[in-house]
Order: structure tokens, then sequence, then C-alpha cells
């Protein structure tokens, strides 16, 4: 599931004509970055979601393998996108991958680690996080901590990069139509389920227009 619903606001002009994923870093968008990396694990099936200026993205996928879940009139966030989009998913209680495309990778794929990873037995989600001196264009502090068994709780340095694989059961469980995947974490973590995979990489948030030129100094490095 790649989530490309979102208006933008923080780009400015740059989502004036179009949504956020179709922005170019170093000549290419950013949806076609994030579908390089659901490519590389051979999934199922893609969904996007989209809504604002859906119909650019909606001209740019139209010929490749991606399911659109489209959300009218409102924009549902993360958890009501993906609650809308499991019957597409093929799943009603996952595991489900999540992407969000503003962000640049530099190293392994981040989805290739978390399936290696993934623990069914202990795990309700994992979510990819980098410590914040790895982190590149992150405003603000981090959004986690981890104790000595992995699992996560809310501040420290840890920054979620965008990137997770869980379980989608317990989203019927929010009464919300609109709401953010925080939601769901929050219970998963009450119950120790909430789980974390440091990226071993760098990573930038490509969030703020900001971002692009420190994006496309990280994609010419040599070195990982």
């Amino acid at each position: 599931m790649i989530f490309a619903a979102g208006l933008g606001t923080r780009m400015r002009h740059l989502t004036q004509h179009q949504p956020k994923p179709m922005i170019p870093v170093a000549g290419r968008p950013l949806i076609d970055r994030a579908l390089d990396l659901a490519r590389g694990i051979k999934p199922p099936v893609i969904v996007a979601n989209t809504h604002y200026k859906s119909t650019v993205l909606h001209r740019h996928l139209a010929n490749s393998e991606v399911v659109i879940s489209h959300e009218q009139p409102k924009i549902l966030d993360t958890g009501g996108g993906l609650r809308q989009a499991l019957p597409l998913l093929g799943t009603n209680a996952g595991p489900v991958y999540t992407m969000n495309p503003d962000v640049i990778w530099r190293g392994l794929n981040p989805l290739s680690l978390l399936q290696k990873a993934w623990d069914p037995a202990r795990m309700d989600a994992l979510l990819t996080c980098i410590p914040i001196g790895r982190s590149i264009g992150r405003v603000g502090g981090g959004d986690f901590h981890t104790d000595e068994e992995g699992r996560l709780h809310r501040t420290g340095d840890l920054v979620y990069g965008g990137v997770q694989l869980l379980r989608t059961d317990r989203l019927a469980e929010i009464e919300k139509t609109a709401f953010s995947l925080n939601a769901l974490w929050d219970l998963m973590a009450h119950d120790n389920r909430l789980f974390a995979l440091e990226y071993p990489g760098h990573w930038c948030d490509v969030g703020t227009p900001e971002g692009i030129p420190l994006a496309e100094e990280l994609i010419t490095r040599h070195e990982i």
C-alpha cells in the first residue's frame, strides 16, 4: 500500500498542479522510486490511494500494475485510507506493507529487511526506523525509542521512516472514518506488539522543497 493521497501542503508551489508523489527527485517522480522498492519484493498486488490532484497520478499509473483506491469526497488519512483499500489488497487480517513515497532510502531495500525480520508470533507491526543521526532533512526530534526487546515506545531518537509491515485486523476497532495509523499503533503498543527495525543505511525526508536537493545529494553518494 503506497500512501499517495496527501495534500502536500508543505511542498507549497510544487504541488499547485500535481500531487506530491509526482514531484521529481533526480529526474524521477517520488512515486516511481517507491514503486521500485515495492516491485523489489514482488508483492501479489500494489495499491496506491489517491485524492488530491488525482487525475495526474491516475494518468501516470494508467499502464502499470498499480491498483487505485480513490478517496472521495474527503481524504481518509493513513488509517482510514488503508482500511478502505483492504478489499483491493486481498486481505482483512494482514500483514500488509505500507509506504510513504516522500522519502529517499540509500542502502538495502527496507521492504526486504522487513520481510526477513517479521515475526508474527510476537509482532502486530514492524516499523522501519532510523536513528536521528542518520536521517537527513528531518525537522524536529525523533518519534520513538525501543526497549531491550525491540518494542517501540513514544518519544526518543528513532525516526519512523515511512515503511512498515503490519496486521490490519484491528482497524475494525477504530470508529472514526478518517484517522491516522497512530491510532492503530497505540492499540498494538498497549499489547506490547509494536516493534522497530533499525535501518542500517541512510534516509532523507522529502516532505518540503528544501528536502529535494538533500535527497538528490544522497542519491549520488558512493558510500552507504
